[in-house]
């Protein structure tokens, strides 16, 4: 999965948690970002998002990023705040979903969700060729020594860590909406 889709989902996970979390938003005075709720948001961002983003970096940094970068240039502390930045759009989503559903509009919250989610997948739409291949940053744009993206083991990768998110984002709105329910 490459960023721009990682942080659509991100987006898209934030108000997602701020909807399955609707129970308690309505009920608290608490600012939506001191809720139990984005306590568990927070917690799949750190130990979920952040770490398949990670893995995506560290192992295939330059297909990650696009190839628009090399990543051997990327200094680890500007990386680090990416990650950073990375949670805090989901923050953002957090916020955006909470807003929605204590003012009654959670339809809307989730036409933003498909939005996100639509978006996330067109990343492969518009990068088609950039994510066909799979190569460092010098071999994308010498032209040489590509691979396709379907013949390595950066499939096998995307497969299994688009499943650990897939598992995480539902554990996470499965324990949110549980978690009001019971506070019914």
């Amino acid at each position: 999965m490459p960023l721009p889709s990682l942080l659509c989902v991100a987006f898209a996970a934030g108000i997602a948690a701020a909807i399955a979390g609707k129970v308690e938003l309505r009920i608290s005075p608490r600012p939506a970002l001191l809720t139990r709720s984005f306590m568990a948001f927070l917690l799949f961002c750190v130990f979920v998002l952040i770490p398949v983003s990670v893995y995506f970096y560290a192992f295939h940094g330059d297909w990650f990023l696009l190839y628009t970068v090399d990543v051997r240039r990327v200094p680890s502390a500007l990386a680090l705040v990416g990650f950073g930045v990375q949670a805090a759009l989901g923050a953002l989503g957090f916020l955006v979903g909470a807003s929605m559903v204590r003012n009654q509009r959670e339809g809307l919250g989730g036409v933003l969700v498909g939005i996100a989610l639509v978006c996330a997948g067109g990343v492969a739409g518009v990068a088609r060729d950039r994510l066909a291949v799979v190569g460092s940053f010098a071999q994308y744009r010498g032209g040489f020594g590509l691979e396709p993206y379907a013949a390595g083991a950066l499939l096998q990768g995307t497969i299994v860590m688009s499943a650990i998110l897939l598992v995480g984002v539902a554990a996470l709105l499965f324990r949110l909406r549980s978690s009001g329910r019971r506070g019914d």
